[in-house]
């Protein structure tokens, strides 16, 4: 049995690494992860520049018996 997770991770370098951090983050709780998909992506913007690359993932992983 798998089961879905979600998360959102914020970096201020890019959506790739927006991406690692919340997978790296959420293999410290979640055991068997077996794949993540990017939900949702957005930036956040001051002066007319990208501060910050967030994205919202879906984490699935699988259940230990």
């Amino acid at each position: 049995i798998a089961k879905v997770s979600e998360i959102t991770s914020t970096s201020d370098k890019s959506f790739t690494d927006a991406i690692n951090r919340g997978i790296k983050r959420a293999s410290k709780t979640l055991k068997n992860i077996t794949g993540a998909w990017v939900a949702d992506q957005e930036v956040e913007v001051e002066n007319g520049k990208v501060t910050a690359y967030r994205v919202r993932l879906r984490i699935t992983f699988v259940l230990e018996n």
